[in-house]
Parts: structure tokens; C-alpha cells; sequence
């Protein structure tokens, strides 16, 4: 049972969102009494997000079920400039129509997760260019420059690691924690927002903007951070060897997004359950102990369940119908990824790398070698090997059990 009284803090708590709470009883108490706009902060430096930024989409979905409201906040003004959290180097400077174009495809997966208007619990997407852009440079260093001493900024692991490895981190990314912190600022000002989530990696972000409304204003707010979300063996979230796992139809097909899920470790089986679906407890705790060969029934709910979320209904049912023709027909669905070889056919491993299934020719080699690789049902052996495809006929690809695709001219 939870210890904590309140909907939203029973819901976070029971599915495993909570990691650290800046004052965990007056939120609690302020829960059971009002309706509380709390918001996360995205980045618009691609056009979708991954799957690593789920848990945080998801927390806003919790926020919603449980009578609150949700405010998206879209890096726009804080994008021109680059967060250091976690990265070992500058980012790559994006123009504002380039921005612009990233939340228009990123919104799209929020409209499936939360349900924006005008009401007291509908959820809002804000961008947060409109006060940064316009927010002047002496303005900024006179209201809210004093509340902030290098000594302190210097502590943040964010600013800590890329000094310890010598990387160069400019002045204008050193700004982004005090911009951060004035968007909380902003948000209490302009929607009485007083919670902000996110990932524990925003810790120092999210009290640096309590302790500045705090200091200038005198409001009370609360931070809330989720665990550091990595697989059973240790990898982080959202990535695999072919690349990140992107949220939109546009950046990855949903085939691969459905297979992702159905190839989770067992035992994240029952934690992905209760963060990524909306499943109740009951039913995620009678999947999560099925064993041996059964557990693999829980990993199609769980592909089933977060495709209908994220992707819709549609995919979901395609994308299973087409895992069932591939691995019991022996056949090849019409959602497996496609790669045309052309006229002049491809080498075995650039084909590989090519599809997606590795992420150099160098890996290419080495599952071939391991003999993982295999055309029409027979193994590949020689990585020289030409693959030629005849006009209007395909040829099915396979890496291992999980990976397979379609080869066209």
C-alpha cells in the first residue's frame, strides 16, 4: 500500500515514477485540495522524441488521470542554446523554423497521450520562447542574476563532469540552468503552476527554479523527479544497437517500435507494464509472474498496450498480425522494414547496416561469422556475398530470431 493520501501521489508511487520529492507531504496535502498545473520541459532538437522521454510523457498522462493539469513546455527559447545535462559536448545550433518544425511533429504523440483545451484539467503545450526571446539581457542580470553564485552552479553534476574530462562548456550553455529555472518562474506567473517533473538528471534544474520563484516572489512549489530508467542489463532506455527508438511513425516504422516492446528482458516485463500502459495492477501483476515460455504472452500485451498508446490501434494490430506471419508462417508481413538492393544487388553486409539490423559493417561481419544471419530461411556465411533481388520478387532477411526484413530491387 502507498503511504501517501492523495490520487496523484498514490498513482505516481504504486507504478514506480517517484525517485526524489523536494517536500513530498504538502504536495500530497495540496493534492487532495486543488487542482495542480504541473509541467515538464521537452527539447525540440529533433522531430520526435524516443522512447526515453516516455516515462516522462507518461508522468503527465498520471498527472491528468488523477484530476490535474498538465502543461508541456517545449524547449523553443532554451533549444537556440543547449542543455549540458549529461552531454559531453555542444550541441549543434538549430535555426527557429528547423525548431518550429520539431514541435509540430512532436505534439503529435501528445495529443494521443493527454487531452488539451481550455478546461481546469486539460492539458496545454507552451513553448518557451515566448518569454526567453524576449526576456532583456540587463533585465535578466538585475532581477535574477543576484540569486544565483557561481560557487553553487559549479556543484551541479551537469557542470562538474564536463570540467573534470576538460570539455569546453561555453558561457552560453552555463546560462541554460538560470533560464531553466526562470521558466518555472514564468510558468507559476502565468498558469499557477506549482509542480515540475522530470528525470533525476533535472534535480538541481527543477530546485534551482523553486529556490528563484522562492527568492523573488515568495511562491511555494514542488519538484518530483522519476528514476534513472535503464534495461534489466543495464543499457539506457530507448537505445539499441540500431539507433534510438523514436516515438513517431515518420522516424521509425511501427513494426519496429511494436518488436522493441515484445523484445523487453522478462524482467522488465512488470515495470515497463506499470509506467508505459495504462493496464490496471491487478492484471500487471498476474502477467509479470507467468515464467518460461508464457512470459512472452505479457511482452505482446506490453507491445500491444504501448503501441495503441503511442502509435494508435491500427499499428498495433498490424504490427502483431505481421510478428505472427514472420515467426509462425515462416511468411514475411507487410510492416516488416524494406530495403531495395537495387539493379546491381548489395553486399550481405552493407545490406545489413543499410536495413537497420547493425550498426557498422564491422557488426555486420561479426553476426555473420556467429552464422545469425540468414536469406529465405538459409544462413549467410560470407560477408562478400552479392545480393541480387529479380524485379517485381523479394528475398526475406534475418538477423537471429527477432530481426526481419523484406529485400526488393
Amino acid at each position: 500500500m502507498s503511504q501517501f493520501k492523495s490520487d496523484l501521489l498514490r498513482l505516481l508511487d504504486e507504478r514506480g515514477y517517484i525517485h526524489q520529492q523536494t517536500d513530498a507531504d504538502g504536495l500530497d496535502a495540496l493534492a487532495q485540495k486543488q487542482v495542480i498545473p504541473g509541467y515538464i520541459g521537452f527539447d525540440a532538437t529533433a522531430p520526435s522524441l524516443h522512447v526515453g522521454s516516455l516515462v516522462q510523457i507518461m508522468m503527465l498522462r498520471r498527472l491528468q488521470q488523477a484530476g490535474h493539469k498538465p502543461i508541456v513546455v517545449m524547449g523553443g527559447g532554451t533549444t537556440k542554446i543547449g542543455d549540458p545535462s549529461g552531454k559531453d559536448e555542444s550541441r549543434q545550433m538549430l535555426t527557429s523554423e528547423m525548431i518550429d518544425e520539431n514541435i509540430a511533429g512532436i505534439r503529435t504523440v501528445f495529443e494521443r497521450l493527454l487531452t488539451f483545451g481550455d478546461g481546469p484539467t486539460d492539458a496545454v503545450m507552451v513553448n518557451n520562447d515566448e518569454w526567453l526571446s524576449s526576456l532583456g539581457y540587463i533585465e535578466l542580470l538585475r532581477d535574477v542574476g543576484p540569486h544565483f553564485t557561481i560557487n553553487r552552479m559549479l556543484t551541479f553534476d551537469s557542470v562538474k563532469l564536463r570540467l573534470e574530462r576538460e570539455q569546453p562548456l561555453t558561457f552560453l550553455e552555463f546560462n541554460y540552468m538560470i533560464l531553466q529555472a526562470y521558466d518555472y518562474l514564468e510558468l507559476a506567473r502565468r498558469y499557477d503552476c506549482r509542480l515540475q517533473m522530470g528525470g533525476s538528471d533535472q534535480w538541481g534544474n527543477i530546485v534551482n527554479g523553486m529556490e528563484l520563484s522562492r527568492r523573488m516572489e515568495s511562491r511555494e512549489l514542488f519538484g518530483l523527479t522519476t528514476p534513472l530508467l535503464t534495461t534489466a542489463d543495464g543499457a539506457k532506455m530507448g537505445k539499441t544497437a540500431a539507433g534510438a527508438v523514436w516515438l513517431n511513425e515518420a522516424q521509425l516504422p511501427s513494426y519496429d517500435f511494436w518488436q522493441y516492446w515484445r523484445n523487453a528482458d522478462d524482467r522488465d516485463v512488470g515495470r515497463f507494464l506499470r509506467l508505459f500502459t495504462d493496464l490496471p495492477l491487478s492484471e500487471i501483476a498476474r502477467l509479470e509472474s507467468l515464467e518460461g515460455a508464457e512470459i512472452n504472452q505479457a511482452k505482446t500485451v506490453l507491445a500491444n498496450e504501448v503501441t495503441v498508446l503511442v502509435r494508435g490501434e491500427d499499428a498495433a494490430r498490424s504490427a502483431e498480425a505481421t510478428a505472427a506471419e514472420t515467426f509462425a508462417g515462416g511468411g514475411a508481413g507487410d510492416d516488416l522494414p524494406t530495403l531495395s538492393v537495387g539493379r546491381e544487388g548489395m553486399r550481405i553486409g552493407a545490406v545489413l547496416t543499410a536495413i537497420g539490423f547493425t550498426a557498422s559493417n564491422g557488426e555486420a561481419k561479426r553476426k555473420i561469422a556467429e552464422g545469425a544471419v540468414k536469406l529465405d530461411g538459409e544462413s549467410v556465411n560470407d560477408p562478400g556475398v552479392l545480393i541480387e533481388v529479380e524485379a517485381g520478387s523479394e528475398k526475406k532477411l534475418s538477423l537471429g530470431k527477432k530481426k526481419h526484413g523484406v529485400l526488393t530491387q
